[in-house]
């Protein structure tokens, strides 16, 4: 389970790149690429280890005039830390 106080930033090899081929973001590592949904791409933008993920909730929340994100964003989170996206 992801903390809520936990600042989540991208893991070294990793790095977010906007694709204008493809027309979204990806996600580039040593051996490869991660085509990024729009949800997972605004996620972790934010994932920059100065933000909390509470903080990251709420600027989504805002940005987005949505209620109700945390549980969403925590379950990516938590399945971006288990492929190694985050630390």
């Amino acid at each position: 389970m992801i903390d809520l106080s936990s600042k989540p930033k991208l893991a070294r090899l990793f790095r977010m790149q906007y694709e204008e081929a493809q027309q979204n973001w990806v996600l580039l590592y040593p051996e490869g690429m991660v085509q990024l949904n729009q949800s997972a791409s605004e996620i972790l933008k934010r994932c920059d280890g100065e933000r909390d993920v509470h903080a990251i909730v709420a600027d989504l929340e805002q940005t987005f005039n949505v209620q109700g994100l945390e549980k969403d964003v925590t379950g990516f989170l938590e399945i971006a830390t288990e492929r190694g996206w985050i630390v």
